[in-house]
């Protein structure tokens, strides 16, 4: 079941969320109309590989859920989307905080919605970079979303 949440709230929960928070990443933040989301991984003792830089793993789970929650929460209640498949390519070594930002348009958004107006399903590709703070490119992340519409006796249906 689709549940509203606003954007200020989820980024606050997401901040305590325990996978989140023992990997040293923090939601900084996620824009009022859905957006954009901005995160920060922290280099620490829990997240570091052998060679002392950021674990890949740590790399892709801070950007793993947000194109997904961007999407939904911009379609509305009306929509199925699921995370497809994902790529990570990583560039250069995080030697320090990496950050990654998420931005959906809104023309991205009209042509899922064109895309999936017949009942079709549709898999968009989204990309982000994770970089350091200068600006230095340390992974790029690709996610594909299955998205389609819910039936008509699904997606009106009241909550409880």
């Amino acid at each position: 079941m689709f549940r509203r949440v606003k954007p200020g709230t989820l980024c606050r929960l997401m901040r305590w969320w325990p996978p989140y928070r023992g990997a040293g990443i923090k939601v900084l933040h996620i824009s009022g109309d859905w957006s954009r989301a901005r995160v920060r991984l922290r280099l620490g003792r829990l997240n570091r590989n052998w060679f002392g830089t950021q674990f890949g793993g740590s790399l892709y789970s801070m950007c793993d859920p947000f194109w997904v929650l961007l999407l939904l929460n911009r379609l509305g209640p009306g929509y199925v989307v699921w995370d497809k498949a994902a790529e990570i390519e990583y560039v250069s070594p995080g030697r320090g905080d990496v950050f990654a930002e998420f931005v959906l348009t809104e023309d991205r958004v009209a042509e899922i919605r064109e895309e999936t107006a017949s009942g079709a399903k549709a898999l968009p590709w989204f990309d982000c970079h994770v970089t350091t703070a200068d600006g230095t490119l340390v992974a790029r992340v690709r996610k594909q979303l299955y998205v389609r519409r819910k039936p008509a006796r699904l997606s009106s249906a009241s909550p409880a």
